[in-house]
């Protein structure tokens, strides 16, 4: 069966060419994810400049998350960053505010040699995932990344892996230039839905900016100081002094965690409240609900509000129940 992904752009996802999926193995098409392409002899020296993280090292074996924030520290939108090319990062953000953070960047980007493009659409992104992912696609791409936010790169295509295990990966395909890697990868493993590797990601704690939150958040609001997001050792960045100073002299009011709501939806943005309190004591970041109709998400809050009850939309409203991430927060909510 054909499904439909973004616009010109039509994959057989449900029907194997060789009819031997790997079934613990698992494949879609990141249809909300978007990717913005920095091209240019002076496109690293500018990304430096726009960033939380270090663009120096980023190479073509080598990715990192990072965010692109206001002067006063606010976050714009989040990406994962790649190295295409020896002239070509390629930025993984969310597609509903991919033109707004395209439009930020060439605000600043005038006196560069370099041009930002919103506007590739043969460039596609997909999420791999599962048990003995890493040997499948091995047979596909012959080398494979090793490490967390470590990647390989060649003509047309980056394969980065996002978690330590080598269990979960994001390609990011030029299907004009590559067509047959997307058929590969439909062909070998079992289709899934794009919510179930965003409950991979919410569990795993890395935190996205979408239209509901842009400009909300700090970065030490949504743990980017414990996500590998942020460097302080880089040098200066738009928003930098912000974020700076909250490291070395502030302690964050407002943490994020990762939270269940049973039976109940939850969208970015929505605020919640606690017990004895009857104002905003935090907002929801990201949410999906999971295969067991189970709403996963997280949430930023008030370091004092988590020893209570939280509730959605109101003081009565559906409660939330705060889980564990897979990192520590240190000191931070003592």
């Amino acid at each position: 069966m054909l499904t439909a992904g973004p616009p010109g752009f039509i994959i057989d996802v449900l029907t194997p060419a060789s009819g031997n999926w790997n079934l613990s193995i698992y494949f879609t098409p990141l249809d909300r994810e978007a990717l913005l392409h920095v091209e240019g002899p002076d496109a690293r020296t500018f990304l430096q400049g726009q960033t939380t993280c270090d663009v120096r090292t980023i190479d073509p074996e080598h990715a990192l998350p990072g965010a692109c924030c206001t002067p006063q520290g606010r976050i714009i939108f989040d990406f994962l960053m790649c190295q295409a090319s020896e002239h070509h990062f390629v930025l993984r953000l969310r597609r509903d505010i991919l033109k707004t953070s395209a439009a930020t960047l060439a605000k600043y980007i005038v006196f560069s040699k370099a041009v930002i493009d919103s506007e590739q659409p043969n460039w596609r992104p997909f999420a791999v995932w599962g048990d003995g992912a890493h040997e499948v696609l091995k047979r596909i791409f012959t080398t494979v990344p090793d490490a967390q936010y470590d990647c390989v790169s060649g003509p047309g295509f980056v394969l980065a892996q996002l978690d330590a295990l080598s269990q979960q990966f994001e390609c990011y395909v030029d299907t004009a230039t590559q067509p047959g890697i997307a058929a590969e990868l439909a062909s070998a493993l079992s289709p899934a839905s794009e919510d179930s590797w965003q409950a991979l990601q919410i569990e795993s704690g890395i935190a996205r900016i979408e239209t509901a939150t842009t400009e909300h958040f700090i970065p030490q609001m949504l743990n980017y100081d414990f996500t590998g997001h942020l460097s302080f050792s880089k040098g200066c960045y738009t928003g930098q002094e912000v974020v700076a100073r909250m490291h070395y002299r502030g302690t964050p009011k407002r943490r994020m965690y990762l939270a269940t709501l049973q039976d109940e939806p939850a969208t970015a943005g929505a605020l919640l409240y606690s017990n004895g309190s009857e104002q905003s004591v935090g907002t929801v970041v990201n949410s999906t609900t999971t295969i067991d109709n189970k709403c996963i998400a997280l949430v930023v809050a008030t370091t004092e509000s988590v020893t209570r009850e939280l509730h959605l939309d109101s003081i009565d409203g559906p409660l939330i129940c705060l889980g564990t991430l897979p990192y520590s927060l240190g000191n931070d909510t003592a």
